[in-house]
Formats: C-alpha cells, structure tokens, sequence
C-alpha cells in the first residue's frame, strides 16, 4: 500500500485539470487551512458521499504507563472524527484484496 502525499495529489490534479503544479498546491493548501479553521471552531465538515469530519470531547480516564505499570491520569481531549460516506464505503469495500 502507498502513502500519496500532497504533492504526488497536486501533480495528478494539475496534469488532469491543466493548471499549473503550484497553483493546484496551493489550492489544496488552503483548502487544508480552512477546514482545520472550521473544525477549531467546532463546525462539522460535510462532504457529500465521501464523509463528514467532526470534533468530538473525550472524557477524562484514567490509564497506565506501561513502562511503570503506574496509573496516570488522562486529561480530557478534542480530537477529530470521520465518518466515510456511502460511496466511499461502498467504493472501498468493492475492492478487490
């Protein structure tokens, strides 16, 4: 399996679209940006068939550290959630292994 990283995804899109490299970089740069802005302010992100991104507070608990075996305390976090969308489900599970 390959890790396609943001530049390997400029150069497909700017090579199927036409544009130049740096603009289709850009471009998903600032789409980057402001999905993180939304998300910060707690906003839900939805993308029709492919999914939707949510923030989500999880709760305090208590863990330990391995190294020790000691219980630590675990503050409570924000972290980010994706759900896939039907297609993308649908797409990914067709796959063939």
């Amino acid at each position: 399996m390959a890790t396609i990283t943001k530049r390997e995804l400029a150069e497909t899109i700017s090579q199927k679209i036409g544009s130049p490299q740096i603009v289709t970089k850009q471009t998903i740069q600032l789409f980057i940006e402001l999905c993180t802005e939304e998300l910060v302010k707690g906003n839900r992100l939805e993308f029709r068939d492919f999914g939707i991104l949510t923030t989500v507070e999880r709760g305090p608990k208590i863990g330990r550290n391995p190294k020790t075996g000691a219980t630590v305390e675990v503050p409570p976090k924000r972290v980010v959630r994706f759900k896939s969308g039907r297609l993308l489900k649908e797409k990914v599970q067709n796959v063939p292994s």
